[in-house]
Parts: structure tokens; C-alpha cells; sequence
């Protein structure tokens, strides 16, 4: 096996305290396997990033590890549950009974149960040139998109130190749900208000406009994913809620899914006020909103790991990040002048505490994107692995060219 260590050039961990970046790639692929379980306990609150994952990340935690890939292999049963085949009759459904789903997917000892299934309904529509000859499953506008699960195990409890609530999402799937992704300018989040204290001047949080439209739209025969994930939370809330193990929501999925996830966790923190800590572990994903989004997600206490792939393309759009040092060198210049960006609807800004985790570089974007591909560099890393000396090394050398 070959293994290649290095840090990117825009490495933060030199000059950016919320991204890290270790470059593990090797020839081989490694098989992720599934994740050692190892004792959280009272350290719960740590694990979910109540201290934003510091002294977790650089070397990556063992512990942490190991809840990284378990989340990921939710993530991953999202995908496995769906009918990818367009000419079966349940195209776009679950294939597995509720009870059964982690069982049929593979992990069946998670010590979770599903309780509800989630579907997503696109308010995006197919040009009328494109709706005669179009097939039934082309224009599908309500599609299967993931889960809810409770940890309901004692020993597992016992052994995260809570009561643990997953939601669980799979990436975009159906050709509604791409042309959701390219609906790609901001928009403004409905009855949010801008403090005061930061001026008539502060931008209000917006967020892209299809994923948006997927979260919140509705059909005739299903209601929007937002009031689905409402009912149950509130109905888990009620049932568990302030009695004996503390209660945790963890929101989890890749790609599209990981952008559907920031916006669940600002939901359920804005629609409940006892709503338990909330945090978001997301693999691959896009960027979902602007620097006032971001701002009001950290204010109401949410908690975002975002795994990356520097090699992952998707993890770079929509839009551009004024905060980026090209975008902010050409501003200075006068090349991009300050009130276009203000115009055009496309200032993003990267959301939550970054893992970046750089494989070989490829130009097959797809496999830079396959959510596998993350797992298998998660599952590299330990703290234990010399990659930390030798990285901080090569950050050094390059500071100092």
C-alpha cells in the first residue's frame, strides 16, 4: 500500500481554526467495514460538538471516528432503502417494511428503530415542451428521501450517554430533485427577523432556493417534509422529553442530503423551544445558505460537522464565499465590485466546523462525490496514525516559502 501525506495549500490548519485538513489517500482502496462502537458516556455533549469539536479534530478523536462512520452508515442505508429502478412500480419508494429497514439495509444491531419514513416533494416542474413525451417516473414529484429513528437499546443508551434521535437523508435521486440543485440563487427565509443590534444594513438569512422549495412543499397527497420531521419530533419530544436519559437529535446525509440536514436542524430549533441539542453530521455537502444563515444557526446552538473531500466539487457551490481569498483579492482589485455581489443572489458561506479529508486527486468527479469514498477516508484516520507531525511539518514548509 502507498500512502501519500501532505497539506492542501489552503490548508487552515495553519490560518482557518474551524477546518482541518489531513491528506490520507492511498492505491488501494480500503474496505470501510463497519464502525468500532466505543464508550461516549458523559462525554456526549463533547461528541455532538459542544465545544465545536475542539482538540477532537487534529488527530481525529477515535471516539469521534467511529460516531462519524456510524452516522455515515445511516447516511447510507438512505440510499440503500430506495428504488433506484425506473421501470418497478414502487420507483421512488422505500423497498423495505418500516420495522425491518435497518435489517434489510445492514445494520441490523444499531440499536435504532425507524419510526418514520420521510418523503420530499419538489415544487419545481418540467418544462411544457418536455411534459407530453416525458415517462411517469421523469416527472415523479414526490419521492422517498429518508427516515427518523430512535436509539431505543438500554445498553446503547447507556453506552452514547443519551437517548439518540437520527434523521437520515440520501442525495438527489429523481430528475425533479436535479432540477431542484439548479434553482441555485438565494432566497429569504420566511419570518425571520434581523436583530436589531446588527443595523438596517445586515443582510437577512437566506438559503438556496430549490432545496428550500424541496424542504417545504407539499401535493395533494403528502404534506411538506418540514411538517413530517415537525410531527414526529414533536411527538418523540412529548414522549421523552424531560425524563430520564437526556435526549439528542442527530441530523445526518450526504449531497443534497447533507444540505436538507442544515436546514431540519434549523427547523426544529426554531419550531421548538424545548428542543433537545441538535446536531449535524454531514458528508459531501453543498453549500445551503448565506453568512446571516449561518450566524443564526450558531446563535441558536445547532452544531455542524462538515466532512469534506477537497477533491469534491459539490462541496464548492452554489455560489462563491466573499470570505474565500481569491473572491476577496479580486474585490480589493475592483474586478468583482462589491454591490454586484450584493445583486446577484450567489454570496454563499461555508456553514460549521470543517473535517476535510483530501483523497488522491481525480478527475472523476463522481467518485471525488461517492459517498463510500468518505467513509473510506474517515476510516483511515486515527489518532494513533503518524499524520498529524508529518502534516503539521508540511504546513510549515509552506508557510514559510
Amino acid at each position: 500500500m502507498r500512502l501519500a501525506l501532505g497539506v492542501s495549500r489552503s490548508s487552515s490548519l495553519v490560518t482557518d481554526p474551524r477546518r482541518y485538513t489531513i491528506v490520507a489517500s492511498t492505491s488501494t482502496a480500503i474496505p470501510s467495514g463497519r464502525p468500532t462502537t466505543v464508550m461516549i458516556g458523559k462525554r456526549w455533549r463533547e461528541y455532538q460538538g459542544g465545544n465545536n469539536w475542539d482538540g477532537l479534530l487534529d488527530p481525529l478523536d477515535d471516539a469521534l471516528r467511529s460516531e462519524i462512520l456510524r452516522y455515515g452508515e445511516f447516511a447510507r442505508v438512505a440510499y440503500t432503502c430506495f428504488d433506484f429502478d425506473h421501470s418497478s412500480p414502487t420507483y421512488g419508494a422505500c423497498r423495505f417494511p418500516k420495522r425491518s429497514l435497518l435489517r434489510h439495509a445492514g445494520i441490523p444491531d444499531t440499536g435504532y428503530c425507524v419510526t418514520r419514513n420521510l418523503t420530499a416533494t419538489s415544487g419545481a416542474r418540467l418544462p411544457r415542451w418536455a411534459e407530453p413525451g416525458a415517462p411517469a417516473w421523469f416527472s415523479r414529484c414526490t419521492s422517498w428521501i429518508g427516515y427518523v429513528a430512535e436509539c431505543q437499546d438500554e445498553d446503547e443508551i447507556e453506552r452514547l450517554g443519551r437517548r439518540d434521535i437520527v434523521i437520515s437523508f440520501r442525495g438527489t435521486a429523481t430528475c425533479l430533485e436535479w432540477l431542484e440543485n439548479l434553482r441555485a440563487t438565494l432566497t429569504h427565509l420566511p419570518s425571520v427577523p434581523v436583530p436589531a443590534a446588527l443595523g438596517s444594513d445586515a443582510a437577512e438569512p437566506m438559503v438556496e432556493r430549490g432545496f428550500w422549495s424541496l424542504f417545504t412543499s407539499s401535493s395533494s397527497t403528502s404534506c411538506s417534509l418540514r411538517d413530517q420531521i415537525r410531527q414526529e419530533i414533536r411527538r418523540l419530544i412529548v414522549k421523552y422529553g424531560g425524563r430520564g436519559n437526556p435526549l439528542s437529535i442527530t441530523v445526518t446525509g450526504h449531497s443534497l442530503g447533507a444540505a436538507l440536514a442544515v436546514l431540519t436542524a434549523h427547523d426544529i430549533t426554531t419550531a421548538f423551544q424545548d428542543a433537545p441539542m441538535v446536531t449535524v453530521v454531514s458528508f459531501g455537502g453543498p453549500r445551503v445558505g448565506n453568512a446571516s444563515f449561518r450566524r443564526r444557526l450558531e446563535e441558536s446552538g445547532i452544531k455542524v460537522l462538515r466532512i469534506v473531500n477537497t477533491q469534491d466539487v459539490i462541496t464548492k457551490v452554489p455560489g462563491f464565499v466573499v470570505e474565500d481569498q481569491s473572491v476577496a483579492e479580486d474585490m480589493e482589485n475592483g474586478s468583482i465590485p462589491s454591490w454586484l455581489l450584493s445583486k446577484t443572489g450567489w454570496v454563499y458561506a461555508d456553514i460549521g466546523r470543517e473535517l476535510r479529508l483530501p483523497g488522491q486527486p481525480t478527475a472523476n468527479v463522481v467518485a471525488c462525490h461517492d459517498l463510500s469514498v468518505y467513509l473510506n477516508l474517515v476510516n483511515q484516520l486515527s489518532a494513533n496514525c503518524p499524520l498529524r507531525s508529518l502534516a503539521i511539518r508540511a504546513a510549515a514548509s509552506q508557510k514559510q516559502r
